[in-house]
């Protein structure tokens, strides 16, 4: 993957990031209780965060890159 690509790809993840307000969810079944005959399970939803900081230096980082692979040429 040549520099201008990855730039781009880190600004496309640092907006989705500012964007999503850096929460992803997932869902996962989970099982309450497996007695004899009788299960019973719950969809239990997870969170993962990441801070704001993570997606500005995603940005920025992306930003550079450009610049850079810009100056070379």
């Amino acid at each position: 993957m040549n520099i201008r690509a990855t730039g781009v790809l880190l600004i496309v993840v640092g907006v989705i990031l500012f964007a999503y307000e850096g929460v992803i969810k997932y869902r996962t079944r989970d099982s309450i209780v497996d007695a004899g005959p009788v299960h019973v399970s719950a969809e239990v939803t997870h969170h993962v965060n990441f801070p704001p900081v993570v997606a500005a230096v995603a940005l920025i980082g992306g930003v550079a890159l450009l610049i850079g692979s810009a100056k070379q040429a």
